[in-house]
């Protein structure tokens, strides 16, 4: 791996440190971990807060449009991973105004909880909050399932639109309709020519033969449509507009908004060859061109490859687009920068501290899992190889560093601490180690089973049982999974199942490995592994196997399971 890095562990503190010194003028942290920004002119009373966020890894997106006639203030997660909800919550309480909170972010499933969850938070503390999502990717999901498509290049457009209309002092149910409207006006398309390389992980996501391209490729790497040899930029461009065109109204008199985009390592020249094509083909069939962005908008690294985002426009479109906006990644028209504001590095203390109800007898779980935990870091190439196939390649990485944080987190809890508070704590110090869908996920199932749990009670068999269906059903309530779907929660009921059964420690195992192995031959519908729709029959889904191995250990150390199968 060659980068112009030091630790990577340190890659996205560093990044915001930097971006922080050389732009004071703009940016504002307003954590003491600087994973929350805000413009340097927020909040302003009577001005809708607009709220965004996402995974590092991507400049200019997310944070590169922060700025006046965009958003208001950003969360910024780890490298492909979402924020967390304290961070989001943070954001938002630095912006808010009387006008409340529009969160406009991508369609990811971690994202989409821990937005989520920082709303609740919001709203019980009086803030007003809509939400939109941007879901351009077309290639992602069939036309029939547009509502769980990704967001990635077509979501700029948007923040034009809706930071326009916020700045102009439109109220926030026209700010939110705006954006609304814009989301669903955008279609995007992408190709990807190579792949990129996590700092943490320092694998590349995806493979390509020489002269092989991969079009719907998504920005953190995910597989895309079609997988073949590279075809001239024309044929590429053709292919694209083809897509586009068949979902939106590409004819004669009508009016677009053009994104030609790179991810990270496509020469500028490339583009503006794809551009040309985009601009005679459209002029061709009598489209005329209102707006244009050519340019590095949303990347992914070092990924080579490009995008096409095309806005259908109508008057209300096209004069916001027009509108000046500014931001250090960012420049249109006459908008002047903010006065220099000293950083508020107030720590949101609340979000970041664990609760713990400490009581009962001494916790045998604490003790196992303290014990066990730290072997997960064995596993993390095999599940970053499994979650490149189907996802972003992260889940090694959220496995190892969510394991590690849980078991720095129960030492600091006394010998008898409760099932309950240990449960609890388990999942709050997972959620935040390294946050992203199955983090955030995961972390609220724990939860769950320690409501579930007695307080000052030990987990006996029955106990356990209820816990890991309470895991899994809050799994499937947020996530929307239902059994069969070739999710986690698919290895979660057949692990009950033994359980309830009365399997030891080595069948409860085996039964985690028989519903891998079975649920291998499905498609999966959920998540970044159902954008791979049919090609994702035949691999096994990467969050069923962290929680396979997780079993595993657990028998392990009771000296009785297996070798792996899976």
């Amino acid at each position: 791996m060659r980068k112009i890095i030091n630790d990577p562990q340190a890659f996205v503190d560093e990044t915001l440190e930097g971006i922080l010194l050389a732009h004071p003028d703009q940016l504002r942290a307003v954590t003491a971990d600087r994973r929350a920004l805000a413009r340097t002119d927020a909040p302003a009373p009577g001005r809708v807060g607009i709220v965004t966020g996402g995974g590092s890894g991507h400049l200019p997106f997310f944070l590169g449009y922060v700025g006046r006639g965009l958003c208001s203030a950003v969360a910024v997660g780890n490298v492909f991973s979402s924020p967390s909800a304290a961070q989001i919550h943070a954001a938002s309480v630095a912006v808010h105004s009387d006008a409340g909170l529009l969160y406009l972010y991508g369609n990811y499933g971690g994202d989409v909880l821990n937005f989520d969850l920082a709303a609740e938070r919001c709203r019980a503390e009086g803030i007003e909050v809509r939400t939109v999502l941007g879901a351009d990717d077309l290639q992602s999901a069939p036309r029939e399932r547009a509502d769980t498509r990704r967001g990635v290049a077509g979501l700029v457009l948007v923040y034009k639109v809706a930071g326009a209309l916020a700045d102009r002092g439109g109220s926030l149910d026209d700010v939110a309709r705006v954006a609304q409207k814009a989301a669903d006006a955008t279609r995007t398309m992408g190709v990807g020519l190579s792949p990129t390389v996590l700092p943490a992980a320092g694998e590349e996501t995806f493979t390509l033969d020489e002269g092989e391209m991969e079009i719907g490729v998504g920005i953190h790497g995910e597989r895309g449509s079609h997988r073949g040899p590279l075809e001239s930029a024309d044929a590429i461009t053709d292919r694209f507009l083809a897509e586009l065109g068949a979902e939106l109204d590409l004819t004669a008199g009508r009016r677009v908004a053009v994104l030609v985009n790179g991810l990270g390592a496509t020469p500028l020249e490339e583009l503006y060859v794809i551009y040309r094509r985009v601009h005679r083909t459209l002029a061709e069939a009598g489209v005329e061109i209102g707006y244009r962005l050519v340019g590095e908008y949303v990347t992914s690294l070092e990924m080579a490859g490009a995008s096409l985002s095309i806005m259908q426009l109508d008057d209300e479109l096209e004069e916001l687009l027009h509108d000046p906006a500014g931001s250090p990644f960012f420049r249109q028209g006459a908008a002047p920068v903010g006065q220099t504001i000293v950083a508020d590095t107030t720590d949101d203390a609340g979000a970041a501290s664990v609760e713990t109800t400490l009581a009962g007898s001494p916790s045998a779980l604490r003790t196992l899992l303290m014990r066990v935990l730290p072997r997960m870091e064995a596993h993390r190439e095999e599940l970053r190889t499994l979650d490149a196939a189907l996802g972003d390649g992260d889940l090694g990485v959220t496995v190892a560093a969510g394991s590690a944080a849980v078991a720095r987190a129960l030492e600091q809890l006394p010998d008898d601490a409760d099932a309950r508070s240990v449960l609890r704590v388990a999942g709050d110090a997972f959620a935040a180690a390294n946050p992203s869908t199955f983090a955030a996920l995961l972390g609220s199932g724990f939860r769950a089973a320690a409501e579930a749990t007695p307080e000052g009670t030990h987990l006996d068999r029955a106990g356990l049982t209820a816990a890991v269906r309470a895991v899994a059903e809050r799994i499937a309530a947020q996530g929307g999974a239902a059994r069969g779907d070739k999710t986690v929660i698919d290895v979660l009921h057949p692990l009950a199942d033994a359980l309830e059964a009365g399997a030891d420690a080595a069948g409860v195992a085996v039964a985690a490995r028989e519903a891998v192995v079975a649920s291998t031959a499905w498609q999966s519908r959920r998540g970044r592994a159902g954008w791979q729709q049919e090609r994702s029959v035949g691999h096994a889904d990467p969050g069923s196997v962290a929680v396979t191995r997780f079993v595993e250990e657990l028998a392990r150390d009771d000296d009785s399971a297996g070798d792996p199968v899976v």
